[in-house]
């Protein structure tokens, strides 16, 4: 499909001719052929499923594929009408800030300060003019002062990555580029990024691919959608492709905003939005309960209220009186190497219970899920209970295979009959969606494949019987997370304890039937994850959001009458 041709204006910001990445010894291009050009001052989202080539896409801008990444690239492509060959990678930095999916690789573990003067210095900026930018870039992102003088290896994963963010737009260059920007960021820091990549200079050229919609989508200008074989399968204004190619995206596992759900199934009793919705409140904009029809907002009704209940944890809590998997007793809890961050913490997790551990960034969320666990000691109190397997924020952290297959093979009893550990992986590999990858090398995928891969290594085997899961959310399209999703019931249904560090608000309603706040260096909030989330003073004290199924609850108490 060919893509938004020259503009009268002068050359593309960005442009691909006809180009295909192949990785060596790969069977099949990774993307391509790809014909795309962005216009300058545009505002682009590059949506697609884990695999489909977004990153490989957004790699081969500046020449780091092939360059730095060895793969064959056929095909033109040029920034502001200058062939990429014509500089090496490192001569496009003045025009063109990227920001990688994973935040560490572009950090250099120097002190937060450094890391955001980094690129200014490498371009020879006055030292005055570098202040006052990582000062800005600083408050822009919500870094607080104090953090200057400290080393990044010492934050936690949303931490780094508002620094690796703070890092990215302080070069202030004419085309951002940004991969995954919100995969490991709360909510309210999430929804402060949204506004700095939308409210910026509105010259700026952005090329953004992320999961996260809800609070992004309606501030882009154009959706870019990668079918399976990396070629562009939709081109066009946001709102009419999530209304007329829903049905094509949800095929190939491709998130939609969750007004769409909604909006689909307004529209089978004749009362979808005039417009179509982004959000869940535009969705039911036009049904406002002060002016519309009642014989509407009656028949609307059944419609939200499905919608609502979907939205939410359908598994039962885990009773009261099953037995205690594991649980933390005035326990203060440090990372490894650090200082206490949570004191005084009591929790418990039961057999067949599935909590998520809330919190905004460097809350100290992981390091009590790492303590539940039972992989760091406490500084003070008591840990009881069994130890628990823990999938990390980075997935690599778990690898040590040369394949997938040796992955799930090596995770599984050293002891286990043969045919049932091959008939085991195989169903594994299906389960997660990994079978016509089980012959690659893990470091070879996809971020949202890695993460499934460790997410699988944890569930092979019966081993734990508490499973801590950090940020699973993190790079997972739609089609992963329905999996994981599926996978956490199983799980709960098997007796085993499922402990979540998530900050997807709406994926902890629908999965979490208890959460825990964390906030102000312990837990503030432990109970039913829709009060939780329900609780507006509670949200705000602790920068969580509300779910995005907030808006229809609303509409729903506001129209009990009907």
């Amino acid at each position: 499909m060919t893509s938004d041709p020259l503009s009268p204006e002068g050359p593309p910001a960005a442009q691909w001719r006809a180009v295909s990445v192949r990785y060596p010894f790969a069977g099949a291009a990774a993307v391509g052929p790809v014909d795309l050009a962005i216009r300058r001052g545009t505002r682009v989202l590059l949506l697609g499923a884990s695999g489909s080539g977004k990153s490989t896409l957004l790699l081969t801008l500046t020449g780091l594929l092939p360059h730095s990444i060895p793969a064959k690239v056929e095909g033109r492509i040029a920034i502001d009408g200058v062939p990429i060959e014509t500089r090496p990678p490192s001569g496009w930095a003045a025009d063109v800030a990227q920001y990688f999916q994973d935040a560490d690789r572009t950090l250099c573990g120097m002190r937060v300060e450094d890391e955001i003067a980094f690129a200014l210095e490498n371009q020879a900026v006055p030292v005055a003019r570098i202040r006052n930018a990582v000062a800005q870039a600083m408050e822009e992102v919500g870094l607080p002062e104090a953090w200057r003088q400290r080393r990044t290896a010492t934050l936690s994963g949303g931490e780094r990555q508002l620094v690796a963010l703070a890092a990215t737009l302080v070069q202030n260059a004419g085309l951002f580029v940004a991969d995954e920007p919100t995969a490991h960021l709360a909510p309210v820091a999430a929804t402060r990024l949204h506004r700095l990549l939308t409210e910026g200079r509105p010259d700026r050229t952005m090329l953004v691919v992320d999961h996260r919609l809800d609070g992004l989508i309606d501030a882009m200008d154009r959706l870019v959608v990668l079918g399976p074989d990396g070629t562009i399968v939709a081109d066009g204004e946001p709102r009419a492709i999530f209304r007329e190619k829903r049905s094509l995206l949800a095929a190939l596992g491709i998130w939609c905003p969750a007004a769409g759900d909604l909006d689909e199934g307004l529209a089978r009793v004749g009362l979808c939005a005039p417009v179509a919705p982004l959000s869940v409140a535009d969705a039911l904009a036009h049904l406002n309960p002060e002016t519309a029809p009642p014989e509407d907002l009656a028949r609307a009704r059944p419609i939200v209220a499905a919608f609502v209940a979907k939205a939410s944890a359908e598994a039962p809590a885990a009773a009261a009186d099953a037995p205690v998997i594991a649980a933390l007793v005035g326990a203060d809890c440090a990372p490894f190497l650090g200082p206490v961050v949570l004191r005084g913490v009591s929790l418990s997790v039961r057999q067949g219970e599935v909590v998520g551990i809330l919190g905004a960034n460097g809350a100290g969320k992981s390091t009590l899920a790492a303590c539940l666990a039972g992989l760091l000691p406490l500084k003070s109190g008591v840990r009881e209970g069994a130890k628990g397997g823990v999938a990390f924020q980075n997935p690599e952290s778990q690898f040590v295979g040369g394949t997938v297959r040796d992955e799930l093979s090596g995770a599984l009893p050293r002891r286990m009959d043969n045919d049932e550990r091959e008939r085991r992986v195989a169903a594994t590999l299906d389960q997660w969606g990994l079978a016509g990858l089980a012959l690659r090398h893990p470091f070879e995928l996809s971020q949202g494949q890695k993460r499934r891969l460790a997410l699988a290594m944890l569930t092979i085997t019966d081993r734990w019987p508490l499973l801590v899961l950090d940020e699973p959310m993190a790079g997972l399209d739609a089609a992963g997370a329905a999996a994981l999703s599926a996978r956490i019931d199983d799980l709960r249904s098997d007796g085993r304890a499922v402990a979540v560090v998530t900050h997807d608000m709406d994926f902890a309603l629908r999965v979490c039937p208890r959460s825990v706040v964390v906030a102000e260096g312990r837990i503030i909030a432990d109970g039913p994850t829709p009060d939780l989330l329900a609780d507006a003073d509670l949200c705000a004290r602790a920068n969580l959001s509300e779910p995005s199924s907030a808006a229809a609850r609303r509409w729903l108490q506001a129209t009990k009458s009907w």
